[in-house]
Parts: structure tokens; sequence; C-alpha cells
């Protein structure tokens, strides 16, 4: 095959990085090339979709199954059968992916690694490149390294001992700056996606795996039908049988609960399951249904568990889904952060983790997700109880359940409120994460806990929900309105705060200023941004 003509390739427009060229080689970027001039027209529709879509619900505040596609639910079907490597997913890590993460996590005992181009990795070009870099290298066996700020080394296990990898590119919009074709950005999730799938596709075979994915932010079927789409014209271009890939949808949008049948329908020779998200879920819930009045305003985000009615409804449709279906049903993060130093916390964060596992093994979850290698031990035990030797509980059918539309989204089914506390926790919090994100770190401990790119889109429309919706607090024995104001004077004395704690010259090396105006930004303008990682990228890349 001779080489590609330069007009064919996606041209890189960022400083030299080291070893780039074996992830940016002609012919993977004549395959990004080929993805973004195919695929991007679709993918510009179907963004639009979702701002109509999106005007559809603040007209009527209402959201119901799809009646043209009823035939799709009532119709007798099953997706493609598990690959060996996929069959067994009871606990599964998750991580962005450098070089540390990427030993950790393929050594941590879990079943799957979740490595992740998405909500845990700031969008640099250096961890979207290096990131490749380290999953080929892992991949090849010559990954081992010592830190040089530690001296600690790090080696993978042998083979048969290491996490299968399920990788996850940037949601659909989000653009790649750094790559472009005729002059414009590529999609982040092609980029992520073709790079990796381009390498790695043949030599994930010849491991006894495969191409595997989780597909980000969907937010209904028709998305999932591109990205079929994506998956046969890919596996054809590198001459592997179809049906290889196997993707997991995440249901982490409101809009997509209502399409769980049809986007394992439109998966169904690649589908490999769902996963029950929260942040993303409630962050959707809150941009769906800003407009939607007081029945919607969602109380402080730790006190909307997955036990809340509308939650539980949500996780019950969806293990029934994948299971008539014979999908995958993979639950929610246990995002805790052990202490070194703090046993007394440990146990009580080990018992709550405990608790959540315990009940999702019991709903008829398959697996569930973990933050840190400590907690992998903690849901093995909760799914080993329920599955034994069984790779799975597909089996079990939850023909008991049954939701109606308007349970999904019984926001004022939930006995809590909005608190000071919770405003004050949403601006700490937003700020902090932020703060590294703009540094290049997505998975970040703030608090005891992993927080990613979900966590800030929470915080600051709760916040944004809270003003505009003129919510009333409790402080200090009198009531307080959310306002502007108020979020301004909150965000005020936390950067006070984290100044007096790290130091003046910790804080002028940081972000946090500018943190703290893009949080009050998107908390605070009148247009509700889409996404924080919007106006969050145009500062990072420049």
């Amino acid at each position: 095959m001779s080489a590609p003509a330069p007009s064919s390739l996606a041209i890189v427009d960022a400083e030299p990085l080291p070893r780039q060229d074996e992830v940016l080689t002609e012919a993977a970027l004549a395959f990004v090339a080929e993805l973004h001039r195919r695929f991007t027209p679709r993918r510009d529709e179907l963004l639009a979709r979702r701002a109509e879509r999106r005007a559809e619900i603040a007209r009527t505040s209402h959201l119901d199954f799809l009646p043209d596609t009823a035939q799709v639910r009532e119709g007798d079907w099953k997706v493609a059968p598990a690959p060996a490597a996929l069959n067994d997913r009871r606990v599964e890590i998750t991580g962005p992916t450098d070089r540390k993460m990427t030993v950790n996590a393929l050594n941590s005992g879990a079943k799957v690694w979740l490595a992740d181009f998405e909500d845990a990795s700031a969008p640099t070009w250096e961890n979207v490149v290096l990131g490749q870099l380290n999953l080929i290298d892992a991949y090849e066996r010559r990954i081992d390294f010592t830190d040089p700020r530690t001296g600690k080394s790090y080696a993978l296990k042998p083979a048969e001992q290491l996490a299968t990898v399920v990788m996850r590119p940037r949601g659909w919009h989000l653009e790649e700056r750094h790559l472009q074709v005729e002059g414009r950005p590529v999609a982040g999730a092609l980029v992520d996606f073709g790079l990796y799938f381009f390498h790695n596709a043949k030599r994930l075979i010849e491991l006894g795996k495969g191409p595997y994915f989780y597909l980000p932010k969907t937010e209904s079927h028709l998305e999932a039908r591109l990205w079929n789409e994506i998956f046969v014209f890919s596996q054809d271009y590198v001459g592997i049988p179809q049906g290889t890939v196997r993707a997991t949808v995440l249901i982490e949008t409101i809009t997509a609960a209502y399409e769980m049948e049809e986007i394992l329908y439109e998966l169904r020779d690649h589908a490999a399951g769902l996963n029950a998200g929260r942040w993303d879920y409630l962050f959707s819930i809150v941009k769906n249904f800003r407009d939607g009045g007081e029945k919607f305003v969602l109380p402080d985000r730790n006190a909307v568990t997955m036990t809340a009615p509308f939650m539980r409804a949500y996780t019950e449709l969806l293990v029934r889904t994948c299971h008539k279906r014979g999908a995958h049903a993979i639950g929610g993060m246990a995002a805790f952060i052990p202490s070194r130093k703090d046993a007394e916390a440990n146990r009580i964060a080990f018992e709550k983790v405990k608790a959540d596992k315990d009940r999702e093994a019991g709903d008829g979850f398959d697996g569930s997700w973990v933050a840190h290698p400590d907690l992998v031990p903690i849901a093995m035990a909760s799914f080993d109880a329920v599955l034994g030797e069984k790779p799975n509980q597909k089996d079990r059918l939850r023909e008991d359940v049954s939701v109606a539309p308007g349970e999904l989204i019984a926001i004022d089914s939930l006995d809590a409120k909005p608190t000071y506390e919770g405003l004050r926790n949403a601006v700490q919090v937003g700020i902090r994460y932020i703060e590294a994100w703009l540094r290049g770190l997505g998975a970040v401990g703030i608090f005891g806990l992993m927080e990613d790119a979900a966590t800030a889109e929470i915080s600051r429309s709760q916040i944004w929900q809270w003003i505009n919706a003129g919510v009333v607090f409790e402080h200090e024995g009198a009531p307080v309105r959310a306002t502007a104001d108020l979020a301004r004077e909150i965000a005020a004395g936390e950067l006070a705060a984290i100044r007096a704690e790290i130091g003046e010259e910790a804080f002028a090396a940081g972000k946090w200023q500018q943190a703290h105006d893009l949080l009050l930004q998107v908390s605070l303008d009148a247009d509700y941004a889409d996404f924080l990682t919007l106006p969050a990228y145009d500062q990072l890349v420049g």
C-alpha cells in the first residue's frame, strides 16, 4: 500500500512530544482523517439534534419512552454473546492512562480497567498522545519503569493476572484542536478511538482480547447508531472480523435512560452492556429540566444516593433491560480514597462501600466500579458472595421490575432539600477540581474522594439551578436566599482559605484565580453552558 498523500492525513498542530512518531504515524493519521470525513457530518447533525431536544424539554418538562421505536422494545432480540475476556466484569477499576496508573490498574486485581481519555483525563495534547503510547507499551510489555521522584519501581504482573482494558474516548461534544483535517479540528472521540483502534485492534486479538470501548455522554439511540457505523467501517478498514469490537454505553444522560433498549439494539452486534453512572446523570437532569420549576430542584449532591426513588427506578430499569437483551449491567462508582493516616475513617468508608456493592450485586448488576485499588477486594467480595463461580448473573431477568416514564424524573420523590453547606461544598469542590484540570489532571483526590469532570459539572449545575430557582437555605438560624452575590462571597472565602492553607508561593504557581473565575462564569451566566469542559478547554490549550 502506497503512503497516503499529505492532504489525506490529519495534520498535527502542536509542539513535538517524546516518541510521538510511534502514535502519530502516517497510516494512523490517514485513518483518523478518513473517520473525520465520513462521520463528522452526522456527528454535527446529532449535536444539533441534542439542542432541539433540550428546547422541547424546556417547553414541556416531560420525557417518555419513544413511540416510534416501540417495535424495538417489544421485539425478541439479543445482543451478541460476550467474548471470554469480557464475560466476567464483577469489578472494574477506572482511571487515566498515565504510566503509573496504567501499571497499577492492570495489576489491581480488577477484572476490567476503564482506561480513561474522558472525564478522568484533562485533554492536554501530552495526555492524549502519551496516554495512547502507554497503552501500546503495556500491550507490548515494555511499560515497566522506576519513578525518578520516589525511586519506586512499577512492573506488570503475568498476562493472565492483568485486567482487561475497556477504553473510554471523549464525548461527541469535544474537539481536538491539535489535530485538524482541512483546517477543521477533529472530534476528540474520533481521535481517541481512531488512534487506539488503529494501533491496537490486531495486537489485542493476538493477546486473546479485543478492542473494547466505553461510550460516554450518549444522549440517544441515533448516537449509538453512529458509533455502530464507525465500528463496522473501522473493522473492515484494518481487516478484522465484524463483531470484534465491543462497546459498553454509559447511561449517564436522562434522555438515554428512556432509550436503553434502543441503544443496545443499534449496537447489538457490538454491544457489551450498559453502565449506571451518577454525577453525570444528575448533571444531565439539571441541564435538561433547569426550566422545570421547583419539582426538578435537586438537593445536595451527597443527599442523592442510588437509593433515591428516581435513581432506583433508573438502576432497576437498567438491570432489567440489559438482562432481557443478554447484556452486562455495570453499576456505579465507589470513589473513596483510603487514608494512610485515619483507620477509623477508612473503617466507616469501607462499610459504606460494602453496603453499596452488596446492594448492586443483590439488585442483579454483573459488576461495578471502584476508583482505587484498595477497594477492589471489597467490591470483589460483594459480587463473589452473589455470583460464586458464575461469571455474571445475566440469567436473572428482573421481570419483577416495571418502571413508568414519570418515575425516572420524579425528583420531588426524594425527601431532601438543598442546604447552605451543600452550596459551599459545590463551590469548594468546583474550584479545587477545575484548578487541577487546568494543570492537566483529570482524576483528583478532594476531601477523601476521587473526583473527575462529572463532579465539577454537577457542582456548577447545582449552583446555577439553586440561584435560578431562588432556593432559600436555613443558615445559622436564619433564612438565606441563593444568589449570585452569595456564591461570589463563598467563592472569595474559599480562595482566601486555599491561599492560607497552601501558602503564597504554591498559590501563585497554581491556577487558583483562573479556576475561581471559570467556576463563577459557568455557575452564574444567564446562558447555561452545555458543558463546563468547553470553556475550560479554551483555557487549557490557550
